[in-house]
Formats: structure tokens, sequence, C-alpha cells
């Protein structure tokens, strides 16, 4: 039947067609904010005794933490900021920020540790960098991360987006 339809349709001759080129892909500008600079504005002050669960930057939807939460970005890369003082857990953290998003990646986990030597209250470091993170720039929200990552010693974190769109 198809080829019945098809009697007496002649093929189209060929054209000088060049195929069309993708535009170059757009450089990345680089950041202000070098991680040495961030990591000076991310202070202790006002990180209370019980660490945040959740974040959510302002201006973003709901379903944005919930697709975090059922793993609509999976983590992309992780760092361990076990065994390390403060100051040097910050500095870290920001360097990893920085590079992931300067590498393009969405969505990472950062494992803090639950704390168990802190008697009586939650992890130092687990308060601290949950408190870090709500200030950084780069950070659109964060989750606690399921029971098989980290449960309540790690986060997820979705990162803004630099890459250019093409």
């Amino acid at each position: 039947m198809f080829r019945q339809s098809l009697e007496g349709v002649t093929p189209l001759k060929p054209t000088d067609r060049i195929a069309p080129t993708h535009a170059p892909r757009k450089l990345i500008p680089r950041s202000t904010h070098t991680p040495a600079l961030i990591a000076d504005t991310l202070s202790d002050h006002g990180a209370s005794e019980e660490s945040a669960s959740e974040y959510l930057s302002n201006g973003l939807n709901r379903m944005t933490l919930r697709k975090l939460r059922r793993g609509t970005w999976p983590p992309q890369d992780s760092v361990d900021l076990h065994g390390l003082n403060s100051d040097d857990a910050r500095k870290l953290l920001v360097e990893f920020l920085h590079h992931s998003t300067q590498n393009g990646l969405r969505c990472v986990n950062v494992i803090h540790g639950k704390g168990w030597r802190s008697e009586g209250r939650e992890g130092i470091l687990k308060v601290h960098t949950r408190h870090w993170l709500t200030q950084h720039p780069l950070v659109l929200a964060f989750c606690e991360a399921p029971q098989n990552a980290g449960g309540g010693g790690a986060v997820w974190v979705l990162l803004k987006n630099l890459q250019p769109l093409c």
C-alpha cells in the first residue's frame, strides 16, 4: 500500500547545502568572588545550637527543595570535612563549592559528620557547615542527605548554574 502511494514520485535533486555550524560556546565569566574572599565573609555568628535540616534561597519554589530531596539532581561530587577544625573546614568547603560551580556541577554532597563527640548537643562542624551554606552566594538550596548517602551527617547542596545556555 505504501509503495503504491509512492508510484510516480521522483526524488528531489541534491542541493549544495552546507550544514549549519554551531555558535562557539561562550566562556564562563570568572567569578568576582574568589574562594578566599568568600571564606572571610562566612561567619559563625548566628549559628544556633541546632542546625537547619534544609535551606531554600529566597525566590525559589518549594518544589526545587522537594526535587533535591527526591534525587532529581544526584550528587556529582562530594567533600568530606571530617576531622578538620572549623577554619580549615570553612576554607575547604568554599574552595570545593567554587571549583564545583566552575566545572558546571549542579549538586554536590557535603559530608560533615554527626558530631558524636559533642555531648548533649549537635556537632559543631555540622551546625557551622549548614550555617555557612545558608550564607554562601553560590548555594541555592540544601537538604539532609538520604540515609544511604550519609543521613544526618551530610547534606546535598544545589548550586547555581554558571554554564551558559547553548
